[in-house]
């Protein structure tokens, strides 16, 4: 049973007596039998955008730090403290001020999240070339044949990182180990934050019995819901299933529901993948139907997308809508511009333009919007509806208010419907 000094990286062929360390005196040891053998991991940093804050601004180390929110909008990271209070990501800023009214809001910084992202990849990029980022804050590393060249196993290199992001950088993260992605994700989870937890094969069955179906990633509320009327609530109520049955019910989530209920994901980490598509889509908590929260939602996400291709510097010439029923069917209309865009007002008067074309009034579980078949952004929306006189003074305010929002913050300007 091998065990490790997750804090001075002592390695032990047979666990030391106690839960001390016998090197350095401090609790952090690792000790599980396939330690040494796993090699698929997932690190996420510890509240990233508050973790950087307190770490500019030491006044703020044991306040209750929020990101985002404004007067309307939603919250976009909490850091611990205020995590005890209640305050989650995505909720109202006015609920959270109400949970935790000493709370300190401020506008994100998303040009010192990204420094420090990079700093991070780089530090990940010297362990194994497998590296798939998931966000700024998080990734999947697949350190397969990485012993013979860092002389050391995975585990040992995966304490060093976090060990070093904390010693260089000022930022915790947590490790998830096992031998798949899925498990991985779900092991950095378990002990946050600075956790460090391990998922072996020969345990996979006995750690997924009995545990609640919303421990598979991407099932919100909603979801939960929707199996639980199939009377699904546990992983041992989905082995009793056959796929075909899973199928039948849930489409192509059922075929993945079967897998992932025997701790089965057989994705490779994808390093470097080109990017084919900008998508963004949210859960509601409620199936609904109506159209002004519809709405609301299709503007927020747009706004999301056409974010993300500017800070890539992308432009998309398909808009593609997506929507989810009660039952998980799902629902999927795209056209194609006569030129390419990454403007927030065009993907969104394009998915509204299909989502009036659906004969399904719902109620959904599920609305996302996307852009894909992309290029570079130089030259975008030169082609924009010549039959629209006012899209290229549409462009000008985006344009305008994406600056306003780079400076003071995405709160700092707001349209109507994404209050919605």
């Amino acid at each position: 049973m091998p065990a490790l000094c997750r804090d001075c990286l002592s390695e032990f062929i047979e666990p030391p007596q106690g839960r001390r360390c016998p090197t350095c005196g401090r609790p952090a040891l690792l000790v599980h039998p396939e330690l040494f053998t796993l090699e698929i991991a997932h690190m996420d940093c510890d509240a990233f955008y508050a973790s950087v804050e307190k770490r500019d601004n030491p006044e703020l180390r044991d306040k209750p730090v929020i990101i985002g929110g404004g007067d309307r909008g939603v919250v976009s990271t909490a850091c611990y403290i205020a995590r005890i209070r209640g305050v989650r990501s995505a909720m109202p800023a006015f609920k959270a001020r109400k949970l935790c009214p000493d709370g300190v809001f401020l506008p994100p910084r998303m040009e010192a999240y990204s420094s420090v992202s990079r700093q991070i990849r780089t530090m990940m990029d010297e362990l194994t070339p497998k590296i798939e980022p998931l966000s700024l804050d998080e990734a999947f590393m697949d350190l397969s044949g990485t012993q013979r060249l860092h002389g050391a196993p995975p585990a040992v290199m995966l304490a060093k990182l976090v060990k070093r992001m904390k010693d260089e950088l000022g930022i915790t993260g947590s490790i998830g180990l096992s031998h798949n992605k899925y498990l991985a994700k779900v092991a950095s989870d378990l002990d946050k934050p600075r956790g460090y937890s391990i998922i072996g094969k020969a345990e996979t069955s006995d750690f997924l019995k009995g545990k609640p179906v919303r421990l598979i990633w991407g099932i919100g509320p909603a979801g939960q819901a929707s199996l639980e009327k199939a009377g699904v609530r546990t992983f041992d109520d989905l082995l009793r299933w056959e796929k075909e049955d899973l199928v039948a019910r849930f489409g192509s989530m059922g075929e993945r529901l079967f897998h992932l209920a025997r701790g089965q994901d057989f994705r490779r980490v994808s390093p470097n993948d080109p990017v084919k598509s900008i998508s963004k889509e949210t859960t509601f908590s409620k199936d609904t139907s109506q159209i002004d929260l519809l709405d609301g939602h299709l503007w927020r996400l747009s706004e999301q997308v056409a974010d993300r291709a500017k800070a890539r510097d992308y432009a998309g010439r398909v808009v593609t809508l997506k929507l989810k029923r009660a039952n998980f069917s799902a629902l999927t209309r795209r056209v194609t511009l006569p030129g390419s865009t990454q403007l927030a007002d065009r993907i969104y008067r394009t998915s509204r333009g299909l989502f009036d074309q659906v004969s399904d009034q719902g109620p959904f579980r599920l609305i996302g919007v996307g852009i894909s078949d992309l290029v570079p952004a130089e030259g975008s929306d030169q082609f924009a509806d010549l039959l629209d006189p006012n899209a290229e003074q549409r462009e000008k305010i985006e344009r305008a208010s994406d600056k306003i929002r780079a400076r003071f913050g995405k709160d700092a300007i707001r349209k109507g419907r994404a209050l919605n």
